[in-house]
């Protein structure tokens, strides 16, 4: 019975962290979209170049692909950022609902600007053990449903 308990805590701990890394995925998805905007700016700057590093015509034709594809990507990633928004907003007022002061400030640091449990640890002038621990009450005490 005890088992079936822990199990129980694990998997709505880990639906708890997987909620919390939300707000970052979607930052790791902004940079993506970002990346990809610049280098489908970058290809039209240069095109002539091809992959084959050879120079071809001057390929200044038809924009219409290019400004398609180009606004694809603008507006996914705007959807991206209003996305984002709205998870931090959710996320951050669940973190403010805990009582604790450091049980907030741990969730903060650890999911909202990703630090690691030592840099943690050093910013909360704490050992990384109490981290630990701040983090697991943190998320015992903390309400997703």
């Amino acid at each position: 019975m005890v088992k079936i308990e822990e199990n129980n805590v694990k998997n709505e701990n880990e639906q708890k962290k997987a909620y919390l890394r939300g707000y970052r995925k979607h930052g790791k998805r902004i940079k993506r979209i970002e990346a990809e905007i610049a280098e489908i700016r970058s290809m039209k700057m240069y095109p002539s170049m091809n992959n084959d590093g050879m120079p071809h015509g001057s390929g200044q034709g038809d924009l219409s692909g290019y400004a398609a594809e180009l606004r694809e990507k603008e507006d996914k990633l705007y959807y991206e950022g209003v996305e984002q928004v709205k998870t931090y907003n959710d996320i951050s007022g669940r973190i403010r609902e805990l009582e604790d002061e450091d049980e907030r400030d741990v969730l903060f640091y650890r999911y909202i600007k990703g630090l690691r449990f030592w840099e943690i640890a050093q910013a909360m002038d704490y050992s990384e053990d109490w981290i630990y621990k701040l983090h697991g009450r943190a998320l015992w005490h903390l309400n997703i449903s």
